[in-house]
């Protein structure tokens, strides 16, 4: 089995983010650091291809194939911001509605700016989404 390419690296997770280029995306990143932090108990952790990800969990699908990932995270992409909500986005209908401004991919959130969206609403998608993958990956 091929191990994944994406794993947990030492290194200073501010320093990582005080490099972000345009101002507001970086100050945003720090507002998600903090925001994840408190949500998740969980110190930050940088991971390979730029993310930042909180907490972790050991997956095994039925074909075998196993591995570990972060509760939650973000990174910040040329485009936008990406929030990882590794539990998906099927079971927060009623969230998503009143988020705001955004776009989705299977567990990626994206956005422009923090400010496009409800960040009380952001949290409460973070925390329940972590609470499920604790849950389901005991």
């Amino acid at each position: 089995m091929t191990s994944l390419k994406t794993q947990p690296y030492d290194r200073d997770i501010s320093e990582f983010l005080s490099k972000v280029e345009e101002p507001q995306k970086r100050e945003d990143c720090f507002t998600l650091l903090e925001l994840m932090k408190e949500e998740t108990g969980e110190e930050p952790q940088y991971w390979h291809n730029n993310m930042v990800g909180f907490g972790q969990y050991h997956y095994r699908y039925a074909t075998g194939t196993e591995g570990d990932w972060f509760l939650t995270g973000f990174s910040p992409r040329k485009q936008s911001l990406t929030i990882y909500i590794m539990a998906g986005f099927e079971r927060y209908d009623e969230l998503m509605t009143n988020l705001g401004k955004y776009k989705t991919g299977k567990s990626c959130l994206y956005v422009k700016h923090l400010s496009d969206i409800d960040q009380k609403i952001l949290r409460e998608l973070v925390s329940e989404s972590v609470a499920y993958l604790r849950d389901k990956y005991k």
